[in-house]
């Protein structure tokens, strides 16, 4: 069991969950998993790849599967996060005594998420066609050429996000103002982020 001292820094440093942190934290190096920091959380991961991170929001803290979709989740404790989370499931704490009553059952979830990273198995994504293009990005799309060779030439990650993005807004007006924002990014080859 060989803890990061980027994640010791982690731990002290937290202003919230720090005793759940520390327990998650045992339980997981426990299973074998080598310890790092990325994306500012715990992060543990099996030959250089990330099998799960803990992380805190307000109301709970949680374990984070990256590939949960494929566990079998016999206990039904996975949560996915939105409707758009296509791999990651978490399971969430508000306090030290619910992790320790599934002690077990989470070092069995973790053991399987072992199990699947070894056995090479990839969580299948939806294809971008299958998400439904706003209509106003879609008006867009078709009048302009150069903006639709462009949107097409982008990874597939970044057209969801443009997609995501625009089709949120509830008004058609919103996502026309979302369209006219995003038109110059799309144009760059660039993400919503980026």
């Amino acid at each position: 069991m060989i803890m990061n001292p980027k994640v010791d820094t982690f731990l002290r440093d937290a202003t919230s969950w720090k005793e759940e942190f520390a327990k998650l934290r045992g339980i997981i190096l426990d299973c074998g998993l080598t310890e790092e920091l990325k994306w500012g959380q715990p992060c543990y991961t099996l030959d250089g790849k990330n099998i799960l991170l803990i992380h805190g929001f307000k109301e709970y803290c949680a374990i984070l599967f990256i590939k949960g979709s494929l566990l079998k989740d016999t206990k039904g404790l996975l949560i996915q996060q939105t409707e758009n989370v296509q791999a990651g499931r978490q399971i969430r704490f508000t306090n030290v005594k619910e992790i320790e009553k599934i002690e077990k059952t989470l070092k069995s979830y973790i053991h399987e998420a072992i199990a699947i990273e070894r056995a090479g198995q990839k969580v299948k994504f939806k294809k971008t066609a299958a998400y439904i293009v706003p209509v106003e990005l879609q008006q867009r799309l078709d009048s302009n050429g150069t903006l639709k060779a462009a949107f097409e030439a982008l990874t597939p990650g970044r057209q969801k996000g443009y997609i995501y993005y625009i089709s949120q807004a509830k008004q058609s007006k919103t996502r026309e103002a979302r369209v006219e924002k995003c038109i110059p990014k799309i144009l760059d080859g660039t993400g919503l982020d980026d």
